[in-house]
């Protein structure tokens, strides 16, 4: 018997339900790499605004400061949920909170909670020092 299109017996028909899982799992990790290097850059960011302070490197500070304030705005015009959530969703049924990132479930779940405040307390002591060094 020849195997036709979309039967689950011809692993490569691009039609088959194996191949479609796969591909979906695929696409599924390469969001899930890409959504995790974004949210170091900006962790790492929100991390080095105080630490660049301290060092008095206002540039730098003022450029990670705008960096982060524009996906907070991204953030903010989605619903409070990353684009790559939306995208992620399509691949999978798994609304776990980290989902769609390789974080662990609790940071995934309480991120903003925990950076939003470490970046607004970054900032104002960025500020502060900078208001203190003039």
């Amino acid at each position: 018997m020849i195997a036709g299109p979309g039967d689950p017996e011809n692993p490569d028909d691009a039609g088959s339900a194996h191949s479609m899982t796969d591909a979906a799992a695929r696409r599924l990790r390469a969001i899930r790499v890409l959504h995790t290097a974004v949210w170091v850059v900006f962790a790492g960011c929100i991390v080095a605004i105080p630490v660049l302070a301290w060092q008095g490197r206002f540039g730098a500070v003022a450029v990670l400061a705008a960096m982060v304030l524009g996906e907070v705005v991204v953030l903010w015009l989605n619903r409070w949920s990353c684009p790559l959530t939306a995208v992620a969703a399509c691949y999978t049924d798994d609304r776990s909170a980290n989902f769609d990132i390789y974080l662990p479930e609790w940071l995934a779940r309480y991120n903003k909670q925990i950076f939003g405040p470490l970046y607004v307390a970054g900032v104002a002591y960025a500020v502060v020092r900078y208001l203190g060094s003039a």
